[in-house]
């Protein structure tokens, strides 16, 4: 099957549907302020965004041409969900898992179980591995395998629905996070905590957003 070749952006905005329709359900479908906003939160994002509204609205533009978005109406504020495992013909773990690279850019099978807890529990990371080999060995493949950073214990993986990965860059570029004095699961349990205020605010807003509609009002 061929697969679409999506922009950066359009990524990130599918990324984001997929992550708010579970982790803040009350809030989805998602208002385009609510989607900038998630496009360019400061955590849970690499590489960090400073997108418009107008460059939303026109990646939302063109995944609602590829059938990956769609639009509800019924209310004032315009309001948008995905549609990535139909519109994309893929099995719920394999969009899943991609999702998590759209959002954090490539990462080691380790991160992956780390980041993927919200959405999906891996037993270990021998699961998270299995699934990467049938996502490589599919034909196109979904993800591929970085070359080892200098240093590195580990192989990254990266997604491949934006075209060919530039492995120079991915090789230079600043790992997302530097520490040698804290654990792996120290730094786990304050990204949950970061991840879990950071939805209970978006919904906060969702919830405001949605009152002011019905009240005629500008938020």
């Amino acid at each position: 099957m061929t697969l679409p070749v999506l922009s950066l952006l359009e990524t990130r905005v599918l990324g984001v549907l997929l992550e708010k329709e579970i982790t803040t359900p009350d809030a989805y479908p998602l208002s385009l302020n609510s989607l900038v906003a998630g496009c360019n939160q400061k955590t849970n994002r690499n590489p960090v965004m400073s997108a418009s509204e107008a460059e939303v609205q026109v990646a939302l533009d063109a995944l609602r041409r590829q059938t990956l978005v769609n639009e509800t109406s019924g209310s004032r504020v315009s309001r948008f969900g995905h549609n990535a495992f139909k519109g994309l013909g893929l099995p719920r773990d394999r969009v899943l898992l991609l999702s998590v690279l759209w959002l954090r850019g490539a990462q080691t099978p380790g991160e992956i179980r780390i980041h993927s807890e919200r959405f999906q529990n891996f037993d270990d990371i021998a699961a998270v591995e299995a699934l990467l080999e049938t996502m490589m060995e599919r034909e196109p493949p979904l993800v591929i395998q970085l070359p080892r950073r200098p240093g590195s214990r580990e192989h990254r993986y990266a997604h491949l629905l934006s075209g060919p990965v530039d492995l120079e860059a991915e090789m230079t570029a600043e790992p997302t996070y530097r520490g040698a004095d804290v654990t792996t699961g120290e730094v786990a349990a304050l990204k949950s905590t970061v991840a879990q205020m950071r939805d209970e605010i978006d919904s906060l807003r969702s919830t405001v957003e949605r009152l002011c509609a019905e009240l005629g009002v500008t938020p």
